[in-house]
């Protein structure tokens, strides 16, 4: 929600934006919890997609080693190329989870996915 008390000195283009903070009475708590949960349900499903694969007894170990070195290298705070490089910071990263996205759905079945939406309903249960 933007606010009147606008500076007349700074001008609209310089990327200040004047915000007005709401009373946490004016909030609809379900409301929050309905925007929250389902934010939670889009971000964890593939995430339980891919842990199903890596549980599923058919995926072949070097997809669940792929996987897993690939989960790995993400989460550590240690690159090969450190994050703060212009451009190239993050070109490992996005190779680690190009190849992570590239196995995990080339390993999906229709069963696994069954499996990570049940799980994500016990885990985020649907909003009604």
């Amino acid at each position: 929600m933007a606010s009147s008390s606008r500076s007349s000195s700074a001008p609209p283009e310089n990327g200040v934006v004047d915000a007005e903070v709401v009373d946490s009475s004016v909030v609809d708590e379900g409301v929050l919890w309905r925007v929250l949960r389902q934010a939670g349900r889009t971000l964890a499903l593939p995430a339980l997609e891919c842990f199903e694969v890596m549980l599923d007894p058919a995926t072949p170990p070097q997809v669940r080693l792929t996987m897993l070195a690939a989960l790995t290298y993400l989460v550590m705070p240690l690159d090969l190329i450190p994050d703060f490089i212009p451009v190239g910071g993050f070109s490992d990263d996005l190779v680690a989870l190009t190849a992570l996205m590239s196995v995990w759905r080339g390993h999906l079945t229709p069963d696994i996915r069954r499996r990570a939406r049940h799980r994500l309903d016990r885990w985020f249960p649907p909003t009604r």
